[in-house]
């Protein structure tokens, strides 16, 4: 009985080592080098969005914003105005550009709208879609979890294989990257 409890408890304790290791696996942040997580979220409007759909035909430059953290960050606003005012210099490089906006499910739609609102329409190569509770922030390991946080603003660019080629995490609000850095950072056509 002593030797079946051992082996139950040595089974367990392997098995919870497994399941550990694979959580962490699926919350690290992709490397430049490596392929960039499959999601599949929503716009506002609540068309489904998938990174494969973008891949296959191109560059994608992932902007990852603060979303929501209780307000409409500010630096996010700029951020994404640049970016938009840029747009058809993204378009010329092949690129598709996606805005995920990350918050509490509770009026994250909402939320969103009210942001979208504050920009210019969006051109047709960029897309802002929403990341209800955080599922996509925790899958890349962008999760800010203090006080009036909700994800480290971040910035990704792809190669039409879903290949990171670039990537910046930014650990405070205003370090942001500029659609110029992000420009010279999209692989040329071929």
């Amino acid at each position: 009985m002593v030797r079946m409890r051992l082996r139950l408890s040595t089974l367990f304790a392997a098995f919870s080592f497994v399941l550990l290791t694979a959580q962490l696996a699926l919350a690290a942040t992709p490397e430049v080098g490596q392929a960039a997580p499959e999601f599949r979220l929503a716009t506002p409007a609540g068309e489904a969005l998938s990174l494969s759909q973008f891949t296959k035909t191109g560059p994608v430059v992932l902007v990852v914003l603060r979303g929501f953290p209780g307000y409409q960050c500010p630096f996010c606003t700029k951020q994404v105005h640049a970016f938009v005012a840029k747009a058809e210099a993204f378009a010329a490089a092949g690129a598709e550009v996606i805005l995920v906006y990350p918050g509490p499910q509770a009026d994250l739609g909402e939320h969103a709208k009210e942001f979208l609102a504050m920009q210019a329409p969006l051109p047709n190569n960029v897309h802002l879609v929403i990341d209800p509770d955080y599922k996509f922030t925790d899958q890349y390991g962008l999760r800010w979890d203090a006080p009036q946080e909700t994800a480290y603003p971040s910035t990704f660019v792809l190669d039409r294989h879903g290949k990171v080629v670039y990537r910046k995490i930014s650990k405070e609000h205003g370090d942001r990257t500029t659609p110029e850095d992000v420009l010279a950072q999209i692989p040329k056509r071929k």
